[in-house]
């Protein structure tokens, strides 16, 4: 099963360092593919160096596609990281 969502980032650094290497670390709990789009790039979102190259900050729209048996659980956990933890460390 192939599901994916568009989000928008909404923390000060975007998906960087930290939030980058927590985002990975979620992402690897799951058996699926996960890739992460922006502007026409699609990254591995297992990978560290991968989500770093992207470059996406504040503002930008990325969308988190999975593809696997837990494909909708790891999407709906990763936009939630980024709608909700990743915003509380700008708090």
């Amino acid at each position: 099963m192939v599901k994916e969502k568009k989000v928008m980032i909404t923390n000060k650094t975007g998906l960087h360092a930290r939030p980058a290497a927590q985002f990975v670390q979620k992402a690897g709990k799951y058996d699926s593919k996960i890739e992460i789009i922006f502007e026409e790039k699609e990254v591995n979102a297992k990978s560290i160096m991968g989500v770093m190259s992207l470059g996406v900050g504040k503002g930008n729209e990325i969308i988190i596609k999975a593809d696997g048996d837990d494909a909708e659980s790891a999407v709906e956990e990763l936009v939630d990281f980024i709608q909700v933890e990743m915003k509380k460390e700008d708090e």
